[in-house]
């Protein structure tokens, strides 16, 4: 039996939060995806949901009155490519900058002071890469992503000093830092801000978030009333819930299909 098929337990006081949630009226979950649906990997492009996250992901997405969503950081086009969500599944990207509600959804357009903006900061990242061994870049749609989770620790530390020093003092930039990431857009968004944007777009009664990284306490911040949050990982949060891997989230997801397919069924 893997690890990933060992049953595994969830708190009692998570479990009390699940079944709760699972009996609201119009119930949004929205999830991260790296470190949370996928374990964290070296290669972006090798991350992919674990299959029973993946599995009941779907089952939820098919459920009445229960809207799925992921809340990434990722582009749209490579959260389409690794993560496969299900067709439902409602998809904000670039940590907020980029919104997709279905068909018919507009994609991010960015006027020219944006692009020149884009592409200076771009010029300045390209010549830290240069120079600091193991560090590469990674364009978005609103911004540019310096990665150096392959480099020595000292040299990553350097490399996302050296770019806050400047960035932070860059107008009309804005600057977030992740595990061995430090992202940079041309325009002001925040996973919080996408929470906010979902529960007014799906009617949402309540909302289950789940995240891993530092970005993800903006959303974390956001919930209210009867929503549940809950940390992936032993990182510090302001979440009540935590789990300590994505395999827990699957457990997670299970536990919810199953009370909200019986909530659902008895409506």
């Amino acid at each position: 039996m893997t690890a990933e098929q060992t049953p595994l337990s969830l708190s009692p006081e998570l479990l009390d939060a699940i079944r709760r949630i699972a009996g609201t009226e119009q119930l949004l979950v929205a999830l991260d995806f790296d470190g949370t649906l996928s374990p964290i990997v070296d290669h972006a492009d090798d991350a992919r949901p674990l299959p029973r996250s993946a599995a009941a992901l779907e089952a939820l997405a098919e459920l009445p009155r229960t809207t799925t969503a992921l809340i990434s950081g990722r582009a749209l086009d490579s959260l389409r490519l690794v993560a496969s969500p299900p067709v439902n599944t409602l998809l904000i990207g670039s940590h907020g900058a980029e919104v997709w509600l279905g068909e018919g959804s507009l994609g991010l357009e960015l006027d020219d002071e944006q692009r020149a903006r884009l592409a200076s900061v771009r010029d300045f990242l390209a010549g830290i890469v240069n120079i600091a061994p193991g560090t590469l870049l990674e364009d978005k749609p609103a911004g540019v992503v310096l990665h150096t989770r392959l480099a020595d620790d000292d040299v990553a530390e350097d490399a996302v000093e050296a770019a806050m020093r400047v960035l932070r003092e860059h107008p009309g930039v804005y600057v977030k830092t992740g595990k061995r990431v430090l992202e940079t857009s041309v325009v002001h968004a925040s996973k919080g801000e996408a929470v906010e944007f979902l529960r007014q777009a799906t009617g949402a009664t309540a909302i289950l978030f789940a995240g891993d990284d530092v970005t993800d306490e903006d959303a974390l911040g956001r919930l209210m009333g009867e929503d549940v949050g809950i940390k992936v990982g032993l990182d510090f949060t302001q979440a009540e819930y935590r789990v300590e891997a994505p395999v827990h989230v699957a457990e997670l997801l299970e536990t919810l299909l199953r009370e909200r397919r019986r909530v659902t069924a008895e409506a």
